[in-house]
C-alpha cells in the first residue's frame, strides 16, 4: 500500500517499512511531553516515598529517573525506525501520591512525567514516550519483590511543539468518536488520582509573552500577581516563558523537579486569538477536572473591555490536585481576574484538598 494511501510515512513505494528522510525539513527548536503511571498499593508508595528504605533494591525514584534519562537517549536503538538525534535536554519527573489515612493495601499512584527537547529536523516524542515507559519498568522493576500485581498504565504523549505541524495536544476528552472515549478513561484515572490532602501553599506565576522573555518588553504582570499572592500566604515565584515554549514551561511548573507541585499556578498571557496564543493548549491536556464557572467569572469581570470576550483562558485541577487559572496578559485583566479569584480561592483549594463546604 502506498504511503499516500495509508498516510503512514514510514511506509515506502511498495509499503515496506523504511526510515523517513527528514533532511528537507526546518532545523527548530522541538519539545515533546509524554506521561505515565504506575498503580500500586499504599504500603509501596509510602516505601519509595521514604527513599525506598524498605525496598530491597533501594531508591525508586532516583533509579527510575536515570532509567528514563538514559533510554530517551538510546531510543533510536530501541525503536527501529527512529533517528538518532541530539538531545539538549531530557527531564524525568517521578511523584508518588498517596492519600492521608490510607490503608496499606488501598490504590495509590506513581506519576511519572518526562519532556524532551533538541533542535533539529525531527521531533522528540518517541524520546519522551520510551523515558516515560522505561522509568515506568523500572518502577514495576524495583517493587514487583513486594507488589508483583503492579501495573504501567496510560503512557501517552501529552504535547509537542516544533517542526512543520507546530504544537499538537492531547484533544479534549469531550471530542466525538473513539477519541473521546480514550481520553475519558485517561481523564478518570487521572482524576482519581487526585490527593485528597492539602498541597504546601505554594505557587507558581508563569508570564507568558514573547517580548518579555527576549527583554523588549517589561513584565507588567507577573510581579503584582507574586505581590497579591505573598500577601495572602503563599510562596510564590515567577517565571517567563516565550509562547512557543509555554507547554513545556506550564507542565515544568506543575512538576517541578525534586519538590512537590505547588497548590496554584496562574498563568497570565496567551490566552486571545492571536496564531502565537497557546496558553489554553498547553493548559488543557494538563486538567484533570475543568473549572469552567471559574473560568466565565474572569471573562465576566474584564466585560468592561471589548476585548474581553475573545478570551479563550481556562481553569482547572491538575491530576496532582493543583489549581490552575490563566488569566488575561494585560495589568487591568490580571486585577479583574485576581478579585474573582479573592473570593473563591481558600474555599476552592480547601475542597481540592477534600475540606471546605459543599455549598
Amino acid at each position: 500500500m502506498p504511503p499516500d494511501d495509508s498516510g503512514l510515512t514510514h511506509l515506502d513505494e511498495q509499503g515496506r517499512a523504511r526510515m523517513v528522510d527528514v533532511g528537507d525539513k526546518d532545523v527548530t527548536d522541538r519539545v515533546a511531553t509524554a506521561a505515565g503511571t504506575v498503580v500500586t498499593t499504599a504500603r509501596v508508595v509510602r516505601a519509595i516515598a521514604q527513599g525506598g528504605r524498605d525496598l530491597a533494591k533501594g531508591d525508586v525514584v532516583a533509579v527510575a529517573r536515570l532509567a528514563g534519562i538514559g533510554a530517551a537517549k538510546r531510543t533510536w536503538e530501541l525503536v527501529p525506525l527512529c533517528h538518532q538525534i541530539p538531545l539538549s535536554g531530557v527531564d524525568v519527573d517521578v511523584r508518588t501520591d498517596v492519600a492521608d489515612g490510607a490503608d496499606d493495601d488501598d490504590v495509590a499512584h506513581v506519576h511519572l512525567t518526562a519532556t524532551a527537547r533538541t533542535r533539529g529536523r525531527t521531533g522528540v516524542e518517541m524520546e519522551a514516550l520510551t523515558a516515560v515507559a522505561v522509568a515506568g519498568l523500572t518502577v514495576h522493576d524495583m517493587i514487583k519483590a513486594v507488589d508483583p500485581a503492579a501495573v504501567l498504565t496510560d503512557v501517552r504523549l501529552v504535547q509537542k511543539t516544533g517542526g512543520r505541524h507546530g504544537t499538537w495536544t492531547r484533544p479534549d476528552p469531550s471530542a466525538r468518536g473513539s477519541v473521546r472515549d480514550r481520553e475519558r478513561i485517561f481523564a478518570a484515572a487521572d482524576a482519581s488520582a487526585a490527593p485528597a490532602r492539602p498541597l504546601p501553599r505554594t505557587a507558581r506565576v508563569l508570564v507568558v509573552s514573547t517580548g518579555v522573555a527576549v527583554g523588549t518588553r517589561a513584565d507588567t504582570t507577573g510581579p503584582a500577581i507574586v505581590d497579591w499572592l505573598t500577601e495572602r500566604g503563599f510562596a510564590a515565584e515567577s517565571d517567563v516563558t516565550a509562547d512557543a515554549d509555554v507547554a513545556a514551561a506550564l507542565a515544568g511548573s506543575l512538576a517541578p523537579p525534586g519538590g512537590s507541585p505547588p497548590a496554584l499556578v496562574v498563568t497570565t498571557g496567551g490566552t486571545g486569538v492571536s496564531p502565537t496564543d497557546r496558553t489554553p493548549e498547553a493548559t488543557a491536556p494538563l486538567l484533570a477536572r475543568e473549572l469552567p464557572g471559574l473560568a466565565d467569572a474572569v471573562r465576566r469581570a474584564g466585560a468592561d473591555v471589548p476585548g474581553a470576550v475573545l478570551s479563550r483562558a481556562l481553569a482547572g485541577v491538575s491530576a496532582g490536585g493543583t489549581v490552575v487559572v490563566n488569566l488575561p496578559g494585560s495589568p487591568s485583566g490580571v486585577t479583574d481576574g485576581l478579585a474573582v479569584l479573592d473570593g473563591v480561592l481558600d474555599h476552592l483549594l480547601a475542597q481540592v484538598a477534600g475540606g471546605g463546604a459543599h455549598e
